[in-house]
């Protein structure tokens, strides 16, 4: 057996009914991660970009504010002038609305009426705030109270300088980056291309939601639940529906998915059956395969192959398994990580958070094993509130699930009130 390698080992494996070798889990994650690389640049509307991960350093190319401005309602005046003694009555030169230059330099004795972003002309160094002055006439003011030198005054570039960068390549653009982005006239944002995920369900027992299961039948779940989820991973997802246990019908659907996508997810046909040929149809179709087994529980019989493309980045083949919670627990722990980084996010890909089990956790000590729950995120600590049955079967109770408590190889118990380690789902 030690001689076989490739396809020919894979077949033995199977002849004698022996699973092939299991990776720990950190291990099959490290080799899919070293696998995949983020994908070019596209340039996007800043209307559309939301979302989207930058995909250069973006530097502010002026100063910011470009000239001192007022912080507050009031009078720029020079603090020589008002150091001298207080109350002091100045000379009223000018009023500066915001948006407006000023018209000529703040001579000694004179103060400037100002509003919040108006423009201190040259000569004013400080701002001193309505509340605290007493206009005497169109032409005069009191000053009431001495302010400190250089106060409600944003000096030029005190936000940014020219050359500063602002943003950083593999940051994520909402709200606050897209608003910046604005202030810096940048109308078109470069970003990293979304990678493009072909998901299929395989399976002659699997049927569309527009049809009633028949005997043994079973509505196709995958595809929504798992496009949903390269979503959010920041993927393209495209949906090849059902395909049939027939081999040549699969392998037309795989290299259709394999031309249209950079990366290619499949559901069931990977495990140790009769019917299963997925392996055998990724090497057939030019695949290496560097992942057939990972010890985790649910989700053992995960298959991931390299396809390589001269013309950009490899592209990625997963054969899920068929089961629907099997499919969602090994996407959550190995697809969500590969995607972000395809789509040019920066590491950490996974947030894990050590939380307090609100209730006993069981495992069998043999696989890493994934408990799905709710995480509750307190002020002084975490918890984590198993389902009711960790039945890989029932995908009922997954529902308003946010996180995976992790028990590693070996625990079997993690009693009520211990720590324990929870994988946040995004």
């Amino acid at each position: 057996m030690e001689a076989l390698s490739g396809r020919a080992k894979a077949l033995g494996w199977r002849l004698l009914g022996i699973p092939s070798v299991m990776l720990p889990v950190a291990e099959a994650e490290a080799l899919i991660l070293q696998a995949v690389q983020p994908l070019g640049t596209e340039w996007v509307e800043l209307g559309s970009a939301q979302g989207r991960i930058l995909s250069q350093t973006l530097c502010s190319p002026q100063d910011f504010p470009a000239q001192p401005t007022s912080s507050m309602d009031g009078y720029g005046v020079r603090f020589a002038d008002v150091q001298q003694g207080i109350p002091c009555d100045l000379q009223v030169s000018e009023t500066i609305p915001a948006g407006r230059a000023p018209a000529t330099e703040l001579q000694p004795g004179q103060a400037v009426r100002l509003y919040t972003g108006s423009v201190l002309p040259v000569g004013a160094d400080t701002v001193v705030m309505q509340e605290y002055t007493q206009r005497l006439s169109e032409a005069q003011v009191r000053i009431l109270k001495e302010p400190q030198q250089g106060e409600f005054v944003r000096p030029q570039g005190s936000f940014a300088q020219q050359g500063d960068p602002l943003l950083e390549r593999g940051q994520r653009l909402e709200g606050a980056e897209l608003a910046v982005l604005a202030a810096l006239r940048q109308a078109v944002v470069p970003v990293f291309r979304q990678p493009r995920v072909a998901i299929l369900s395989t399976g002659d027992e699997l049927v569309p939601i527009q049809q009633v299961p028949g005997p043994g039948q079973i509505v196709d779940s995958n595809q929504y639940g798992l496009a949903a989820l390269v979503q959010t991973a920041g993927g393209i997802p495209v949906k090849l529906g059902i395909v049939p246990d027939h081999p040549q019908v699969l392998r037309e659907t795989m290299q259709q998915a394999l031309g249209a996508a950079d990366v290619v997810i499949s559901s069931g046909g990977v495990s140790v059956g009769d019917f299963d040929y997925v392996e055998q149809l990724l090497e057939d179709l030019g695949g290496a395969i560097f992942i057939r087994s990972v010890a985790i529980k649910p989700g053992k019989p995960l298959t991931v192959a390299r396809f390589s493309n001269l013309h950009g980045p490899d592209k990625l083949y997963f054969g899920l398994p068929g089961n629907p919670v099997s499919a969602l627990v090994t996407f959550w722990r190995f697809l969500h990580p590969a995607l972000r980084k395809i789509g040019g996010s920066l590491p950490p890909y996974l947030e894990v958070i050590s939380a307090t089990s609100l209730k006993d956790l069981h495992a069998d000590g043999k696989r890493e094993h994934y408990l799905w729950g709710r995480l509750h995120l307190k002020s002084d600590q975490a918890q984590f509130q198993p389902a009711n049955s960790h039945n890989s079967g029932n995908l009922m109770n997954l529902t308003g699930c946010n996180g995976l408590a992790v028990l590693p190889i070996g625990t079997t118990q993690i009693p009520a009130g211990s720590p324990v380690q929870v994988l946040r789902l995004p």
